[in-house]
């Protein structure tokens, strides 16, 4: 087996493009429950409660909607430097910037479906003002109970062409190793869930069934309870916000899901993983096929057709 690498410590953030800039922000920050850190340009930073870092979510406004880059955190400086190496041996690479509000240097790259990352050291930790300042100290923020108000953000979704070619990619790029994955009947593959550490998944890719390339799927923040899902529905609900699907549980990876559109027309999801954890350093990658997914979620539900067509930007935009 490949040696595990921890080079990549975590999901960092994700930059999102909206066309409705204030209403986007009066969702991500009264609905969902997101903390404004700062604002710059066309762009803000956002952050869940119980996230330590400066945001985990810029948005910015476009004229279009999507995905405008991820960024992942490395364990170290050295770590950085080795993936840079990695990733400019693989053809991929497009340089370095010199970060954002939220963190220091950061080395800019292309996945095989032209979506953007970033990864980086150095960042900026989020120093809560006097009213945040949480009872305990190991917390960043105390838990301010407005909306949803999710805990930290979990994993992004996005949509490739091309699965396969991302498979083979992302463990080159980022050391990631993949837990879960759908094999088509075709032999190649619908979905795959990769992890750089030890939670079940970080990151997933599903196939674009337009055809697309770079488009954005969804990205989720995490609540503590399955009950906090349920409830998040009906605030949802009285908010006039979209459900798409859900509240439910997935086959893949066991999330207790719920889907919703934000004004732009963003996916956005909240979940709750419960306690799993991938702890075995050689885990199996678990393979789904075709005919075990058409059979639905969890408990049987069907998967909702736009789940499959349904990504950002909208195609021919």
């Amino acid at each position: 087996m490949p040696e595990p690498c921890f080079d990549v410590a975590h999901l960092g953030h994700v930059e999102l493009f909206t066309d409705k800039p204030e209403a986007s922000l009066d969702f991500f920050v009264n609905i969902l429950g997101l903390t404004k850190s700062a604002s710059e340009g066309d762009s803000v930073y956002l952050r869940a409660w119980d996230d330590y870092e400066f945001h985990t979510l810029k948005l910015t406004a476009s004229k279009t909607t999507g995905v405008g880059h991820i960024g992942y955190r490395c364990s170290s400086p050295q770590a950085l430097e080795r993936r840079v190496r990695e990733i400019e041996a693989l053809g991929a690479g497009i340089g370095w910037s010199d970060g954002d509000m939220g963190h220091g240097p950061a080395y800019r790259f292309r996945d095989p479906d032209g979506h953007v990352f970033e990864i980086y050291y150095d960042t900026r930790k989020y120093v809560a003002p006097e009213a945040e300042k949480p009872a305990l100290k190991n917390q960043a923020q105390r838990y301010h109970g407005r909306g949803v108000c999710v805990r930290r953000i979990d994993h992004v979704n996005l949509l490739a062409s091309d699965v396969d070619a991302i498979a083979d990619f992302m463990p080159r790029a980022l050391g990631s190793r993949i837990t879960e994955r759908i094999m088509l009947d075709s032999g190649h593959l619908g979905g795959c869930w990769f992890t750089v550490n030890n939670k079940s998944y970080d990151i997933a890719y599903t196939g674009d069934h337009t055809g697309s390339h770079g488009r954005f799927h969804h990205v989720t923040y995490a609540l503590d309870q399955r009950e906090q899902i349920l409830q998040a529905a009906d605030i949802f609900l009285e908010n006039g916000v979209h459900i798409e699907t859900g509240p439910h549980k997935h086959a893949v990876q066991q999330t207790f899901f719920l889907y919703v559109y934000e004004p732009a027309g963003n996916r956005v999801e909240v979940a709750n993983a419960g306690a799993r954890l991938i702890l075995a350093p050689d885990w199996e990658t678990v393979t789904w096929t075709e005919e075990e997914r058409r059979k639905g979620q969890a408990w049987g539900l069907q998967t909702i057709s736009s789940f499959h067509t349904h990504g950002t930007p909208p195609v021919g935009e």
